[in-house]
């Protein structure tokens, strides 16, 4: 009987601490941010025969430089909005599209309180510097797009807040460039935009 109860007493113990492993391994799992996608817009068609993605943009893994800790990179954002709403929409044509990423990064700066009872406070500023170019024969055309968004959180923020400002940050900064890398796209290469009826005057 002694044995029994034992028995009973060692299995709920051991339910009792694997309950425990099982809650402290939930509240310890870090927050999951998603890819940002833009399949949800038409995309814009070009009249060539490919476009080519891709980033002269080097991280230097070393601060101020702080793109590498973003949980949503800016980097490879750009390269899927390039991939979902440009569209190589004329395959028997000779022109070819390039979709260059020039800058990619975030910096951060340490800002110094100058009150007592002020904190000090830590500033980002994510950069997205992207060149779209058509190549026709010996000729070309291109738009570019220089986007930019600032933060500013205290200096003793957690990192797992710190994730979350970063995510709105990237996701505002694509929001400000999705919409005018269209407008300058239809307004400068609106001759290489598939059933394009805008005439652009100079």
């Amino acid at each position: 009987m002694n044995s029994l109860i034992k028995g009973i007493c060692l299995t709920a113990a051991a339910l009792l601490l694997n309950a425990c492993a099982t809650m402290n391994n939930d509240s310890a799992a870090p927050e999951r941010y998603s890819d940002l996608h833009f399949d949800n817009k038409a995309p814009i068609p070009l009249t060539v025969k490919t476009i080519n993605v891709r980033s002269e943009f080097t991280p230097t893994f070393t601060r101020p430089n702080v793109e590498h800790l973003l949980p949503t990179s800016i980097e490879k954002t750009a390269k899927t909005w390039a991939n979902e709403r440009l569209q190589a929409a004329e395959p028997s044509s000779s022109r070819t599209a390039e979709f260059v990423i020039k800058d990619a990064s975030v910096v951060e700066h340490e800002e110094r309180s100058n009150q007592i009872l002020q904190k000090d406070r830590l500033k980002y500023r994510a950069n997205l510097n992207v060149v779209l170019r058509v190549i026709d024969h010996n000729a070309s055309a291109q738009t570019s797009v220089e986007a930019f968004r600032e933060l500013t959180m205290p200096i003793d923020t957690s990192i797992e807040d710190k994730e979350k400002h970063w995510n709105e940050m990237v996701i505002n900064l694509f929001r400000a460039f999705d919409q005018h890398m269209e407008i300058n796209a239809q307004k400068s290469l609106n001759m290489y935009i598939k059933d394009n009826n805008t005439v652009t005057t100079y």
